[in-house]
């Protein structure tokens, strides 16, 4: 019987296999994780052949992942089809968005932008002085800083809401790296000289990025490193700011918890009751103002004007009553004018210039991931685009013209930013009417901040920073990935208690072993079929519904394969063989299939792999089988494969489902014939008859 119904399909036309769909039904491998028997159709799929990519020279591929490397959002689209003159302005709007957007502006708008511009410059005022106190720099300078760089980006920027001026991190970082080396007390000039010199070289770096399109180098710092580093950096510089509430005149310059607490302590003697009384009174009202505006965005502007209410009323307090005679230090004289040129002041030799160099590479980095993210964040609320390539030329021209007229480093900040967004920005000339608000404080009104207290400052640097330690943030990263909550953990608690770059470090360092990680142990899972579909997905994942194929080992490679990893693959599709056997003498497996849809690259080394692959399982009496190579991968297989041992059409499929169709209706064309003739070499002699 079984002979018979052999016979039967043997001898159906390939049409009525098509349309009856026989199966195979055998007993799989012993494995908990899979059924013991499946369905796959065996006659419904079409097989198609594997053809390679057409042809292209050396300088196309070339050019062509140039292109992609460097120009992935295609800049130039826009010039394609229009005439000279329509590109020439095309162009110039490119270079100058403020071209794009200036030619319809309207009075709505622009009444819109003054409300704007007004408000984010009474939040920009006391907060450039506070941060460059920050930075160990004259409180002038912070000033300056908030007028001329907004100017600049307004003409070259393409966020409608990104408020540019000096921010916490960068000014942290730019005074506790320049201070290794020049004392800001002992030779204040000297180090003003380093600050323009490295906001100087800070704004080249990232100018430079954006015209050479190297923005991708800044997505080494991962969104959990940045989350671990913001918030130890607002740590340490709330920290820092305890010199100021507490009235402590020799306070450390060390940037680590252990000796900012020590010196705390260790100064007991010069805390200032009145000082505390004053810094804990505008501290509260401070934070109290951005909960309110925290809670009912409308009311944006209690945490705005906050800042500069705070400023105006302790500096009549103390002139009031003469705190300053009571041991309430303050500001003292400002000098009045606009921003003094300072290319004088930039060096670029002596035994400094390193320091300068470093300081101005780390702090653009930082300057450039905060800018464009918080660009883009807003852009995002309002869908509108911002070009990263295009915001760093313009962050960097701001710091390399701000270098020039006394101003140290500046990008787009969050809290000015948040503040601009709320208000109503329409345009980027919002940031002109703030640069008008802060050239008119310069001209006329620098002799009131004579009796502003220091502790009103540092109040609000520890407000202002204190919303970028980020606890929802964090919890959200332990919840999807534990690696990069470590790396979170390791950036928060090396800027603490080591110091802020060093930190930044050590975050970077791990993540980028992490991604060598991922590039030497790739990703490599076995498949399995979903009962009555040509559908394979990961065994272990689909445990319940995938099963494994009797008489194949499929693999698939989620992964590139280049040098780094082809000793990984090598020995683990070996020891899955070996697993598979299970010491038998018979192998179970007959063939492995290796699924390459996932590998999009591969190097001289990687192709070495299925060559040595084949042969080392080929003695196991397994044959190798590749299933939808991509391009590139099809094109260096057919430069190396000589025998024409790789590329066979019964070795190479583009799909899983159409290989295992194809195999098991060989393997089992295979058994027929040796069925056959084991039938006529059994079989009895004819008789022979006489007459």
């Amino acid at each position: 019987m079984g002979e018979a119904s052999h016979d039967k399909i043997e001898g159906s036309s390939p049409s009525k296999l098509n349309n009856q769909h026989p199966t195979i039904n055998t007993p799989s491998n012993n494995n908990n994780n899979m059924h013991h028997c499946m369905d796959i159709p065996m006659g419904g799929l079409e097989v198609h052949k594997v053809v390679p990519p057409p042809h292209r020279s050396t300088l196309q591929k070339l050019m062509a992942r140039l292109k992609e490397t460097f120009f992935p959002d295609d800049p130039l689209h826009q010039f394609k089809g229009q005439p000279p003159k329509k590109q020439w302005i095309l162009g110039a709007q490119y270079v100058f968005p403020i071209l794009e957007w200036g030619p319809t502006y309207s009075f709505k708008l622009l009444k819109s932008d003054i409300i704007s511009g007004v408000t984010i410059a009474s939040l920009a005022i006391p907060q450039g002085i506070s941060y460059a106190k920050l930075a160990n720099l004259p409180a002038i300078v912070g000033l300056y800083s908030s007028f001329v760089p907004p100017l600049v980006y307004a003409v070259l920027g393409s966020s409608k809401d990104l408020a540019v001026g000096p921010v916490s991190i960068a000014s942290l970082i730019m005074g506790s790296m320049l201070m290794q080396e020049v004392s800001p007390t002992k030779d204040p000039d000297l180090f003003l000289q380093l600050a323009f010199t490295s906001t100087f070289f800070s704004g080249i770096f990232q100018a430079s990025l954006g015209l050479l399109r190297l923005g991708f180098i800044i997505d080494f710092l991962s969104k959990a490193t940045l989350i671990g580093f913001m918030a130890g950096a607002a740590v340490i510089v709330s920290l820092q700011q305890l010199k100021s509430l507490l009235g402590i005149q020799n306070f450390t310059k060390k940037m680590a918890i252990v000796p900012v607490l020590s010196s705390v302590f260790e100064e007991r003697r010069e805390w200032s009751w009145q000082t505390i009384l004053m810094g804990v009174c505008f501290l509260l009202l401070l934070l109290i103002a951005r909960h309110v505006s925290m809670r009912k965005p409308k009311l944006f502007w209690v945490s705005a004007g906050a800042p500069l209410a705070s400023v105006i009323l302790s500096t009549v307090i103390v002139f009031a009553f003469k705190a300053n005679r009571h041991g309430i230090s303050v500001i003292g004289d400002l000098q009045k004018g606009l921003n003094p040129p300072s290319w004088n002041m930039l060096i670029f030799s002596g035994t400094h210039l390193g320091l300068v160099i470093k300081t101005g590479i780390i702090t653009g980095i930082i300057a450039l991931t905060e800018g464009i993210a918080v660009g883009r964040t807003f852009a995002a609320l309002r869908e509108y685009r911002v070009d990263g390539n295009k915001e760093m030329i313009a962050i960097g021209l701001m710091n390399i013209i701000g270098s020039i007229t006394s101003c140290y480093i500046t990008t787009g900040s969050f809290s000015r930013s948040a503040v601009n967004h709320n208000a109503g920005a329409k345009t980027a000339l919002s940031n002109i009417v703030m640069s008008v608000t802060v050239m008119v404080t310069l001209l006329f009104l620098m002799p009131l901040f004579h009796y502003t207290p220091n502790v009103i400052l540092g109040a609000i640097i520890v407000t202002a920073v204190i919303g970028l330690i980020d606890v929802p943030a964090a919890y959200h990263v332990w919840k999807i990935d534990k690696y990069d909550f470590i790396v979170l953990v390791c950036a928060f608690l090396g800027v603490i208690f080591i110091s802020v770059q060093q930190g930044l470090a050590i975050a970077v360092g791990i993540s980028v072993f992490k991604i060598l990680l991922q590039v030497t142990r790739p990703r490599t899972v076995v498949l399995g079929n979903i009962p009555g579909t040509d559908v394979f997905r990961d065994l272990h994942h689909y445990s319940e519904s995938a099963v494994s194929v009797p008489g194949f080992l499929i693999i698939s490679i989620e992964a590139a394969i280049n040098f780094a990893n082809t000793t990984y693959l090598n020995e683990r599709i070996l020891r899955w063989i070996e697993e598979e056997d299970d010491g038998n003498k018979h192998p179970n497996i007959r063939f492995v299939i290796i699924d390459m849809s996932a590998v999009s690259t591969i190097d001289t080394t990687g192709i070495t792999l299925f060559g040595d692959l084949r042969k080392a399982i080929r003695k196991k009496g397994v044959e190798l089988v590749l299933v939808n190579p991509l391009a590139e991968v099809v094109e260096k297989l057919q430069k190396v494969d000589k025998d024409n041992e790789l590329m066979r059409p019964d070795h190479l499929y583009l799909s899983v489902g159409e290989a295992i169709s194809s195999l098991s209706m060989a393997m089992k064309n295979q058994a027929s014939n040796m069925y056959d003739e084991e039938l006529q070499t059994n079989a009895p002699p004819p008789k022979l008859t006489t007459t």
